[in-house]
């Protein structure tokens, strides 16, 4: 079997059963792509990952992974403006990072294309909410098109790549969960690679202006709502919609993307089933085919997954050209939460079409499932840091979390981190959380990954405005939520050796006076250096540094005479009180029915992390299994 790398080059025409995005890394190499930029976030990791695959030495673009979503965007914008065909690509509320310089794009000539591929997260499985980045669309005037499955995900990119070049504009690829993870069988045309890419600078300031300034604006404003006119004028030419004729033109259904799928799952054997019209551009509206597909049909129904957006577009033209057509959207409040999966849109056609579809049935679960909260991995230092800070707080301390693997102590048994918002937002929030408090102390918690991320302006602002917090660095060298990338602390980047920028010098740089560090695996030490820290009048920091263990143990395994090890109970000894499971946490022990704990020989890495949280000494030394 050739490897991913391998076939994402191969010349000749081939099938192969791929993840969404896989294919849209075959769809970059196929449509000459030259820079790619992101910022790792779910669904869009395995992008990367694709991309990877080819060794460096063939890969036909640069790739990066820049140190925020923002900055990736400007990356991208610089070679297309260049004369580079470029792609941007991170998770759903990287859009809100980037938002300062995305919602400008659609100003300028873009003379190389740039695709901005979006992983939206109907239902929030990784997210902090389901946000619908079409507002973003709109409010920026960039087209988008919306594939359904891998197949489309390869052909739409390839024709939002050509849109892009042809009318140097910016364009939204937007893929959602199950788009990007799904996986199916595509067919892939050959593609012969140029003989000699071309790599000219191409950037000239008559191609402009690129300096927005308020006299321009309405000049650039105008030729953006031009060329969002041009794309609509497209949409039929482009091939992106299909109609599936059923031959009812008493009923219709308006979808695309994953509820297409769903919708065509729902209705199975239902008879007669509604037209559909599924739409591949989903901004703007090509109203001359929706008009047609609404004169055609007594009732139509909008199946739009979160936001109303096309619904209420949908309606107003039909009320504009005088259609009688009855249009039906979001039928109740569950119809705007989640994604639309095959259940409930069967649950919805039911609502609407009683008569038609039945009601999907209810599954009752005969056995009792118990909860599985997420967990941090066995030997995890964010667990000896929570188990250690939390000696060191007063009940009444205010701790603020952030996002990271370490988001997870808000979770018993460590229940520390009451607030949550977003990448970074932790030191401005503690901030104001200090703000008149003058019994409570704040403790703000950040990833290292997230501190180069957005951490910086926060640190900044609370050394400048004199606010009185401590700021917990969660240093594990690695960004760990989202796949292990590399960040600016790693001493490396995907393409090899790169300057590293310690975390320290950078606090000193800053100004930072108050600055403790210790490993997360030291205990007494980090509880005694964050009470420290805690008692300076102003802003501290902590840096708790411990590797990855879950990244550390995946490398070790590679190692030649790799043995595992794993601690162990002494029976004998163990009094029961069960402080390994109640106030550590690790997910190695088991507690038994009858109170005995037990070693997890699956999970148990050796890490020993847990023997100084044992009040009767009752956990050995890291032994070898022998395994």
């Amino acid at each position: 079997m050739k490897s991913m790398g391998e076939m994402l080059l191969r010349r000749e025409a081939f099938a192969e059963i791929v993840m969404g995005n896989t294919a849209l890394v075959r769809a970059m190499v196929v449509a000459g792509t030259q820079v790619v930029t992101a910022y790792p976030g779910s669904p869009t990791p395995e992008i990367a990952t694709a991309i990877l695959s080819i060794p460096a030495d063939r890969r036909p673009f640069y790739f990066e992974f820049s140190t925020n979503e923002k900055v990736a965007t400007e990356v991208a914008y610089g070679a297309s403006v260049n004369g580079h065909l470029a792609t941007v690509f991170f998770k759903s509320v990287g859009l809100n990072v980037a938002a300062d310089t995305f919602v400008q794009l659609s100003l300028m000539n873009l003379m190389g294309g740039l695709v901005v591929v979006l992983g939206d997260d109907p239902g929030a499985n990784s997210s902090q909410n389901e946000q619908d980045n079409r507002h973003y669309a709109q409010l920026a005037y960039t087209p988008v098109i919306e594939p359904a499955d891998p197949a489309e995900v390869y052909s739409f990119y390839i024709e939002a790549a050509r849109l892009s070049r042809q009318l140097r504009m910016p364009v939204i690829l937007r893929l959602t969960t199950h788009v990007c993870h799904a996986k199916q069988k595509v067919r892939f045309p050959a593609w012969q690679p140029p003989a000699q890419v071309d790599r000219t600078p191409r950037f000239d300031v008559g191609n402009g202006p690129y300096i927005p300034l308020p006299f321009s604006v309405p000049e650039l404003k105008q030729r953006a709502l031009g060329r969002l006119e041009a794309v609509r004028g497209q949409a039929v030419a482009c091939g992106l919609h299909r109609f599936v004729d059923h031959g009812n033109r008493q009923r219709g259904v308006i979808a695309w993307g994953l509820p297409f799928l769903s919708l065509l799952d729902a209705l199975g054997d239902v008879q007669p089933k509604p037209d559909i019209l599924k739409l591949g551009i989903v901004y703007p509206l090509d109203h001359g085919q929706i008009a047609a597909f609404l004169d055609e049909h007594q009732e139509v129904l909008v199946l739009e997954e979160l936001d109303d957006l096309l619904e209420k577009e949908i309606k107003a033209k039909a009320y504009d050209l005088g259609l009688r057509t009855k249009i039906v959207g979001k039928l109740d409040a569950g119809d705007w939460i989640g994604e639309y999966t095959a259940d409930k849109v069967k649950g919805i056609l039911h609502k609407l079409w009683p008569d038609l579809v039945p009601a999907p049935p209810e599954i009752a679960l005969n056995v009792a499932v118990p909860d599985r909260p997420p967990q941090m991995c066995p030997g995890c230092g964010h667990r000896s840091a929570f188990h250690a800070i939390k000696q060191a707080l007063a009940a009444d301390d205010i701790t603020v979390a952030d996002i990271g693997c370490h988001t997870l102590g808000y979770l018993p048994p460590y229940e520390l981190g009451q607030l949550l918002m977003c990448m970074g937002a932790s030191p401005g929030i503690g901030a104001g959380m200090s703000l008149f408090n003058t019994n409570r102390r704040v403790l703000v918690f950040m990833g290292d990954s997230t501190f180069y991320h957005a951490g910086l302006p926060g640190t900044i602002n609370a050394l400048h405005n004199r606010h009185n917090l401590t700021m917990i660095v969660m240093e594990n060298g690695t960004t760990a939520m989202t796949g292990h990338q590399d960040h600016a602390g790693s001493g490396r980047n995907i393409n090899g050796p790169a300057p590293k920028l310690p975390i320290r010098k950078i606090l000193e740089g800053l100004g930072v006076e108050a600055i403790f560090e210790t490993d997360t695996y030291q205990q007494r030490q980090l509880t005694d250096l964050v009470r420290k820290a805690m008692a300076v009048e102003g802003f501290s920091v902590v840096i708790a540094r411990h590797p990855c263990m879950l990244k550390f143990t995946r490398e070790a395994r590679r190692k030649p005479g790799f043995e595992p090890r794993r601690v162990d109970i002494d029976q004998e000894t163990c009094e029961r009180i069960h402080a390994c499971v109640a106030v550590f946490g690790c997910p190695t022990f088991t507690r038994l029915p009858d109170g005995q704990i037990e070693i997890n020989p699956d999970l148990c890495i050796g890490d020993g992390s847990c023997i100084q949280t044992c009040p009767t000494q009752a956990i050995t030394k890291p032994a070898k299994t022998g395994a």
